[in-house]
């Protein structure tokens, strides 16, 4: 019983960043100068990563150089680009439910990377995702740009490769959570700085808005959103990590629904059911509790025991 509180909880504390991540469309296009994807990435990442080095300092060791500057392109720099340029050319809501296909690319790359087994539950689940993000983005009442939607799809194969590698990898035994996390927001920070500076530049002023929106990104969407996501990471198995991530879709489009007024029409509202429907299909296996093995113990003629696990 307790090891179950204990899962639940974990569960809860992970779905906090998803949650949390899901305010970041809105943040974007109320809060934030106008088409500044760039510059936003690298002000999410770089100050969340000094901060946490700040506070858990350490250097990686041996071939954790490699590994954390791959993973940092991929659940950092790469994801946040993408993630901030759909932000910019989509309605948030429709932004966050593409992001929900990620399950589906997770199942795949965990077999072909983690080597687990796709269940009929799973193909089933592919199927009616794909039929979901079909209604969702092709049938929709809202113009939708298709710089928006390539860049979307950017965010979910960055951070599902992102995430496979990260479970496979795991975090090194010498370092902490937060140097963890803080390497992978500070070199992601680092990789899109250069991009930053050639293709935006500087901004020549900023408002008072303009730096809270930041502020938000950086330390909440950042620091908080993602020391609750790593910690997750290292508990949960990697479809289950995918699933919560449907809550930042869920959040995406109430604060929209509140505060901007945005709606579904019908053929989109039937696509975010067949996601959800989708999702809960392929994240169903991975739930159940794990049979604890059978113990056979046998005796052999010099007196020895043996076990043998059934």
């Amino acid at each position: 019983m307790n090891n179950n509180i204990s899962n639940l909880l974990m569960v809860f504390n992970t779905s906090l960043a998803p949650i949390v991540w899901g305010s970041t469309y809105i943040v974007t296009t109320e809060l934030l100068p106008i088409d500044s994807p760039l510059m936003a990435s690298t002000l999410r990442a770089l100050p969340a990563g000094l901060l946490l080095l700040l506070l858990s300092p350490g250097m990686p060791k041996g071939n954790w150089w490699s590994k954390l500057t791959l993973l940092a392109t991929l659940n950092i720099g790469v994801f946040f680009y993408c993630l901030f340029k759909a932000a910019y050319y989509l309605p948030g809501g429709t932004a966050a439910l593409l992001m929900s296909c990620q399950p589906l690319l997770v199942i795949i790359l965990s077999a072909l990377i983690l080597k687990t087994n796709i269940n009929r539950s799973q193909v089933a689940a592919f199927i009616l995702g794909t039929i979901g993000i079909a209604l969702l983005v092709l049938k929709s009442s809202i113009a939708l740009n298709w710089q928006g939607l390539m860049a979307g799809l950017g965010a979910v194969l960055s951070m599902a490769m992102g995430l496979v590698l990260t479970k496979k990898w795991q975090k090194p035994d010498d370092m902490s959570l937060l140097n963890f996390t803080g390497w992978q927001l500070a070199l992601g920070g680092t990789i899109l700085l250069p991009f930053t500076l050639v293709q935006e530049g500087i901004p020549n002023s900023l408002t008072g808005i303009n730096i809270i929106g930041y502020a938000y990104l950086s330390l909440v969407g950042g620091v908080l959103g993602y020391l609750l996501w790593f910690r997750g990471l290292e508990k949960l198995p990697a479809v289950t990590m995918s699933f919560l991530g449907f809550f930042s879709s869920l959040s995406a489009c109430l604060l929209g629904w509140l505060i901007l007024d945005q709606s579904l029409n019908t053929l989109q509202l039937t696509g975010a059911l067949a996601i959800l429907g989708a999702i809960y299909l392929s994240t169903k296996q991975s739930t159940k509790p794990s049979r604890s093995p059978e113990i056979t113990k046998v005796t052999c003629t010099n007196n020895q025991t043996i076990s043998i696990e059934k």
